[in-house]
């Protein structure tokens, strides 16, 4: 199915968090939201409307220190109007077709975006969901690797239901004791709070670099999550902290040299990124006896291949980083498994803490679903107070079209989650994933009045 993209308009909305959270080096409070809204026209004369939004998130495309916020969110801004000059002068082809992949995080931030719109437009020309338009290869995803993509694609079987996993930033409060000012919204701040509320039974744990640091919140952390009954699952979060696979192997032994942190260890289920993106890709694995995966590594199509051949088992899928990326690394762990055998090693991760309630939210979570994956990492719910400040109209659409994600508390639409678990059966919908859209004409106006301003 060929298309022309006719139209792409891109907006902002500004986030506020309700609490700090730490990642790496910064410390985000606020940062903008993109939003593409974007109008195609099909080979047959149908035309249709989709879109895609991401938060444009400081120090993790580029984590250069001489780079202000501002400067991080103007490289993005930067990808984007690229992007959208490229796929408004493409002649017609397929969905894939459109697609411009490029070498680096930032880079590929624009045509991810716009990728993820257009294919909300192409299913709602065809009235036909996200889950059909890829199982039934209606993107027109070519051979890759060697691998027969539409047939791997056939083969994917999205639930109903996925657990949310919490992180834990390196600011966050674990207990009440650690509270120096509390928000006091009625919602959750600490760890304590989050589990009550909630029902987390994952949690993926930030670390900072310094093992000896690390180990003693870690301890903080375990004391908690210890008086969960059922079993709970960890993984770790290095944020390209470590310098080498010396640093990590120095925190994971003294991990196990520390008895408040039994299990806890025993509950790692891998390790995410944690070395610096410079060395991350130049010396094998080790030092660890969990499976080590990559996130800002994966800066082009063949980094997974690479990160392979290094002794790396795992890749996070994020939308941010190119939804048909995320499919191609799915199909090629289904390819090396099958040649393992009956002993699988190599699988896709669901990493994105950044995603807020709406659009962006729901198309990541039916990316991972569709996937296979079981859990998730979710939090933008904790950070942010849910659909607060948007307006009224488009709350009620979003609660309207899917009362299995979100419900209403504390005076706005928000993501519910209960025993852990996200439920998204109204996500297969048509369209990518949404059945409701954000209010063009407001956010038309604030475009106009900032640039008025």
């Amino acid at each position: 199915m060929r298309l022309r993209v006719t139209a792409v308009e891109l907006f902002e909305r500004d986030v506020l968090l309700r609490m700090p959270f730490r990642f790496g080096v910064v410390t985000l409070t606020q940062a903008p939201q993109a939003f593409a809204r974007v109008r195609i026209r099909v080979e047959d004369g149908r035309e249709a409307e989709g879109a895609a939004a991401e938060l444009l998130a400081p120090k993790w495309f580029d984590k250069d220190p001489a780079l202000s916020n501002e400067d991080n969110f103007d490289q993005l801004r930067r990808s984007l109007a690229q992007a959208r000059a490229a796929y408004l002068a493409h002649e017609a082809r397929t969905a894939w077709g459109h697609a411009a992949p490029a070498r680096g995080l930032v880079e590929n931030f624009g045509p991810a975006l716009l990728d993820r719109a257009l294919l909300d437009a192409l299913c709602r020309a065809l009235g036909v969901s996200f889950f059909e338009a890829i199982r039934r290869n209606l993107v027109g995803a070519p051979a890759v690797d060697g691998i027969d993509l539409g047939a791997y694609f056939a083969t994917l079987r999205p639930a109903a239901r996925i657990a949310a996993r919490h992180t834990v930033g390196l600011l966050d409060p674990v207990t009440a004791v650690d509270c120096r000012a509390r928000v006091g919204d009625g919602l959750p701040e600490t760890l304590e709070e989050v589990v009550a509320r909630y029902g987390h039974r994952y949690f993926k744990l930030k670390v900072g670099g310094d093992a000896r640091v690390d180990v003693a919140r870690l301890a903080a952390i375990a004391a908690v999550l210890d008086r969960i009954g059922q079993p709970y699952h960890v993984t770790l979060d290095g944020n390209e902290q470590y310098e080498d696979f010396q640093g990590v192997a120095e925190l994971w032994a003294g991990m196990h040299a520390e008895p408040r942190l039994a299990r806890l260890a025993a509950s790692v289920l891998f390790v995410e990124q944690p070395v610096k993106r410079q060395k991350a890709l130049t010396a094998h694995v080790s030092g660890l006896e969990r499976p080590v995966i990559i996130d800002e590594s994966d800066d082009a199509m063949d980094a997974f291949p690479r990160a392979r051949a290094l002794g790396y088992r795992g890749v996070s899928s994020k939308t941010c980083k190119g939804v048909y990326r995320a499919l191609v690394n799915g199909a090629r762990c289904a390819a090396w498994n099958r040649k393992m055998g009956s002993d699988p090693i190599y699988f896709l991760s669901g990493e994105d803490l950044t995603q807020q309630a709406g659009l962006a939210l729901q198309q990541d979570t039916a990316l991972v679903s569709l996937l296979g994956l079981t859990h998730v990492e979710r939090n933008g719910h904790h950070y942010v107070n849910g659909m607060a400040g948007l307006p009224a109209a488009e709350q009620e659409a979003f609660l309207g079209a899917h009362p299995d994600l979100y419900d209403r508390s504390h005076g706005a639409v928000r993501v519910r989650i209960a025993g852990g678990m996200l439920d998204i059966g109204s996500l297969a919908c048509a369209g990518f994933a949404s059945g409701a859209m954000p209010d063009w004409v407001a956010m038309r106006e604030m475009k106009l009045q900032k640039e008025s301003a």
